[in-house]
């Protein structure tokens, strides 16, 4: 028995305006840095324009992405709301897939721009086995202070009252075919700009160690510390961070070369230092990991694995000849491929937008 179990950063799935950029200029569209907008009012309206022109071929590029998936689970990041979810599936992603993800779970999380984890399922996975919900949990609420987790290197940005998460981690108790599944789904805090000579990365790392030492407690508290071996878990979503990556040399005129980096510190160490969950994706070849593009002009660009499916050992050991799909037909054009991964893009994809989403679905077939 088998279920497909995806994960796809959907970016920005939203159903509200965002007009900050009229003040803040770090919030403002390129395109309306060309024109010469001389009242709120006209930011607005060409706002408006712009997000709803913009959109419709996004939406229909990122359904296309969940269509190829083929998963009866698909764990999603940045979702508005529940209704924004509604209306992509009723509007979009109906008409790729037809009537198969009738259930959906989002709770309110932490982010301050409103974006949620959330997850769409089946009634039954391909084999025709029930996939029922016995329960799901929100942890947004814990604090560092809940469970020990505060240290002095959060000490400058933090307090041990704040929640650890900076989203949520959102917990489904799963029977699929009356086999036990639990998937926690989460977002983690994004490798924002640095301070004080730090790279973001690097900044932004103890929020990030804290979010998967927590993820971690919750499941060990579940089923029992030294017990989670033998026990049906998955840790999926965006992780925003990696343990290794793939530098790319060169530009476009003058042509990639491709080279990988290994063995960096992580906040994901937590989860493989000691063999508590499998980072499946290892079972790809190097090159062929990364699932975002990453570039700040030619000095700057990498590939990089930030989405995951992390399998506990009995999962892990069960589904030893499989590793994750990766869907990239929905990237930009301006995404450099290593050699012989180059595929057929989606029909409207542009240079560098519209995308399906600056990441890319991964799916994995699963032996229960």
């Amino acid at each position: 028995m088998a279920i497909r179990l995806g994960t796809f950063n959907i970016e920005n799935l939203m159903a509200r305006f965002d007009f900050s950029g009229y003040r803040n200029q770090l919030h403002k569209d390129r395109v309306l840095h060309l024109f010469d907008v001389r009242s709120e009012e006209d930011y607005q309206r060409l706002e408006s324009a712009r997000v709803i022109a913009s959109t419709d071929d996004t939406r229909q590029l990122s359904a296309l992405a969940i269509a190829d998936c083929t998963a009866d689970i698909l764990c999603l990041q940045e979702v508005d709301s529940m209704e924004a979810l509604k209306a992509f599936e009723y509007g979009y992603l109906f008409r790729m897939v037809g009537s198969g993800y009738r259930h959906k779970y989002l709770v309110e999380g932490n982010d301050s721009r409103g974006i949620d984890v959330g997850v769409m399922m089946r009634d039954e996975t391909h084999d025709g086995e029930k996939i029922e919900i016995v329960d799901i949990r929100s942890h947004a609420a814990l604090t560092y202070g809940d469970l020990d987790l505060f240290t002095p290197a959060l000490a400058a940005n933090a307090k041990p009252d704040d929640r650890i998460f900076k989203r949520d981690c959102l917990e489904l108790d799963l029977r699929i075919g009356g086999r036990p599944l639990a998937i926690y789904v989460a977002h983690l805090k994004s490798m924002s700009n640095g301070r004080d000579g730090i790279d973001g990365r690097s900044y932004t790392m103890p929020v990030r160690e804290a979010e998967t030492k927590a993820i971690r407690h919750i499941i060990e508290t579940r089923f029992g510390k030294g017990e989670t071996a033998d026990k049906n878990f998955v840790v999926c979503g965006d992780m925003n961070d990696y343990q290794a990556r793939v530098d790319v040399i060169g530009e476009r005129r003058g042509g990639y070369h491709f080279e990988p980096s290994g063995a960096l510190p992580s906040a994901l160490d937590v989860f493989s230092h000691d063999g508590f969950a499998e980072n499946v994706m290892l079972r790809r070849d190097p090159l062929d990991r990364w699932t975002l593009y990453h570039a700040r002009g030619p000095e700057e660009q990498h590939l990089c694995q930030l989405d995951y499916i992390w399998l506990s050992p009995a999962l892990a050991r069960r589904n030893a000849g499989r590793a994750p799909e990766i869907i990239r037909n929905g990237q930009p054009f301006r995404t450099p491929f290593p050699p012989g991964q180059a595929v057929d893009r989606y029909p409207r994809v542009g240079w560098d937008r519209p995308k399906a989403s600056d990441h890319c679905p991964i799916v994995m077939e699963l032996e229960l």
